[in-house]
């Protein structure tokens, strides 16, 4: 397996499950409803919708940086807020997040190898950290959300 299909499959496990370190992203969102998700259960804290954006953007500016475009998330978009609270916008918002990782992940198996070193766009960290970093960072709000989920 060569390191692409490695760091491919740990971005999978963090959406989709298998994961070592307990439920993935999707695991944790399947039984959400909108109310759940739009809910403050802890003061200061995001809620699960908005952690949902903000993975959505932290995604697709991976998805970005492949593509060869020198993004950087303007604070509305690394932190969108959540405009309606129906069901059908929860819905919206898991299928866009849904989009966006098959997307970032064909992206990601379209990557050279002797790409991995390299910054991912100029004057950036090198593809290698990015990648990994954005499986880093779904594991990171997996956590977030679980910690909701009881509250």
């Amino acid at each position: 397996m060569t390191e692409i299909r490695r760091i491919a499959d740990q971005l999978k496990r963090s959406m989709e499950g298998e994961a070592w370190h307990g439920p993935a992203l999707r695991e944790l969102l399947a039984d959400v409803t909108a109310q759940q998700a739009a809910a403050k259960p802890l003061a200061g804290a995001h809620s699960i919708w908005e952690i949902v954006l903000h993975v959505i953007g932290s995604e697709g500016l991976v998805c970005e940086r492949l593509e060869g475009k020198p993004g950087v998330l303007s604070p509305e978009e690394d932190w969108p807020p959540v405009m309606e609270t129906s069901d059908e916008a929860w819905r919206a918002a898991l299928q866009a997040l849904t989009d966006v990782h098959q997307k970032l992940q064909q992206l990601l198996l379209s990557v050279p190898e002797n790409r991995l070193a390299e910054p991912i766009v100029e004057g950036a960290s090198s593809t290698y950290v990015n990648v990994h970093g954005i499986v880093q960072h779904n594991i990171y709000h997996a956590g977030q959300i679980a910690v909701l989920k009881k509250g």
